[in-house]
């Protein structure tokens, strides 16, 4: 992104916030045995392991929680930090790894289904030195939606409803 397009956004923000603020939805449904998943003009499919029941046709639902993570790093860090903090950056990557327990999934007594030990690794190549990078860094820490998700507690509002097959 531009700083001049990041500037111009700023200042509309700080006009109007009501301007900023969004609902992002993702929607979820069963299409030929898999998770078809929509957002927006976007749409991605999901699947889970054979071990579990899936096709393994698509990246499990974990792929895509740690692919977030990893696309937030590389996405935000590029394209709105840098051009508001000056980096230049050459090249950037992410990684996420975690720690699940598939027995967890098929409800075996004493295991978690939950994903822990979440590790992020990020590598940027720069010109810039740390005294320009760091604060960059920090600001990334403060202010990763993703990141902030998974690191303090959400709530979650859960709604089901059960209709009968015609």
């Amino acid at each position: 992104m531009a700083v001049s397009t990041i500037e111009e956004t700023e200042a509309r923000f700080a006009a109007d916030p009501a301007t900023a603020k969004t609902s992002p939805a993702v929607t979820a449904t069963l299409v030929n045995g898999r998770a078809r998943l929509s957002a927006g003009p976007f749409n991605w499919d999901a699947d889970l392991p054979a071990s579990i029941g899936g096709q393994n046709l698509a990246p499990s639902p974990t792929a895509y929680l740690l692919g977030a993570l990893a696309g937030c790093a590389v996405a935000f860090l590029n394209d709105t930090l840098a051009p508001q903090f000056g980096v230049r950056i050459d090249d950037v990557t992410a990684v996420v790894r975690g720690s699940a327990d598939l027995r967890g999934l098929l409800g075996i007594d004493g295991a978690a289904a939950d994903i822990g030990d979440l590790q992020l690794d990020i590598q940027m190549t720069s010109p810039d030195g740390p005294e320009r990078t760091e604060p960059m860094l920090q600001a990334w820490r403060e202010r990763c939606p993703i990141y902030l998700a998974l690191l303090k507690p959400n709530t979650i509002a859960f709604q089901a409803s059960v209709s009968p097959a015609s």
